[in-house]
């Protein structure tokens, strides 16, 4: 019998012959990926360029930015092939460097968001002490964390996933997940569970916690504040509301498809959610910061009419 301890491939199940139809997904799929790459290029680009948009917020929202290309980088390459591919596998090395790539994306996601909510909580319950407090030194700091946490996380991870023993090489994903292939070990994972429900508790649930009470606290003071305030502060905090919702809800189904047995069609539904973290934040983040938030949008505005005039 073949020793499948650590297989050289594994092999994805859900994806299925279209005959055709592969073709049509493909380009669907890379029109996406460009979509992808040109807007948050523009956004890191325009705050770049812009000595206006080099502010706490507007840094924040270029991380994002670079986040959803590394992110998508780690995800499309490998699906597009799958798509037009017959064997549908990945080698044992590129399955944990997309895990790797994929939930490092993801908690940076989450661990840059909770900065950007607390930079709103401080712009609007101090704003007479925001420059004070939101330093350049204070912003590099929290862009450092927001990055390493996610670094160190996966590589803890990662790290005791690929030592586990392996009896098979199927994964019920269209990509590698930490769980997928750890339901796949010959021996005991419990050690591997504790360190995930860890992990999760810490990135998930306390770092939404602390968002909500930033949230709490923002409210209160609008409460106490002018209508005009309360409308400014409505207009740049509600992009990062829908941001966090879209978000936690993706991560909630990702969850539930990874850690629990579920009917085949419930099964699909929470795919379909757990896909929507690789593909709406990375193009729905740059519509939102880029049309809702008066700065960039004018920037972007004024960017266009000037390379639309002709030159003399």
């Amino acid at each position: 019998m073949e020793n499948e301890s650590f297989p050289f491939y594994f092999h994805f199940t859900l994806y299925k012959d279209y005959g055709g139809l592969k073709y049509l997904f493909f380009l669907l799929l890379i029109i996406v990926y460009l979509a992808i790459l040109l807007l948050n290029v523009s956004i890191i680009w325009m705050v770049y360029k812009e000595r206006s948009l080099h502010e706490p917020m507007y840094l924040f929202i270029a991380c994002l930015s670079a986040n959803a290309i590394y992110g998508s980088s780690g995800f499309f390459p490998w699906l597009l092939t799958d798509v037009l591919s017959n064997s549908h596998s990945i080698s044992h090395d590129a399955c944990f460097s997309q895990i790797f790539i994929l939930y490092s994306y993801g908690i940076c996601e989450f661990s840059m968001l909770t900065i950007m909510a607390y930079d709103r909580c401080v712009a609007i319950c101090y704003p007479l002490r925001y420059h004070s407090i939101m330093t350049p030194r204070t912003t590099g700091l929290l862009i450092a964390a927001g990055v390493s946490w996610p670094v160190f996380c996966m590589s803890v991870i990662t790290y005791f996933t690929a030592r586990l023993p392996l009896c098979g090489r199927e994964i019920t994903r269209l990509y590698c997940s930490t769980w997928s292939v750890a339901r796949l070990s010959c021996v005991s994972t419990a050690g591997n569970n504790a360190m995930g429900l860890f992990f999760t508790v810490v990135t998930v649930f306390v770092l939404a916690a602390f968002i909500l009470y930033t949230y709490i606290r923002i409210l209160l003071v609008c409460r106490r504040s002018s209508s005009e305030f309360r409308g400014k502060a409505l207009q740049t905090s509600l992009p990062h509301i829908v941001t966090v919702v879209t978000y936690s809800l993706s991560s909630f189904c990702d969850i539930l498809l990874s850690r629990f047995e579920l009917g085949q069609t419930m099964t699909v539904v929470a795919l379909l959610f757990s896909l929507e973290v690789l593909l709406v934040p990375p193009i729905l983040n740059p519509l939102i910061y880029g049309l809702a938030l008066p700065e960039i949008r004018k920037k972007i505005i004024n960017r266009l009419k000037n390379a639309s005039k002709p030159h003399k």
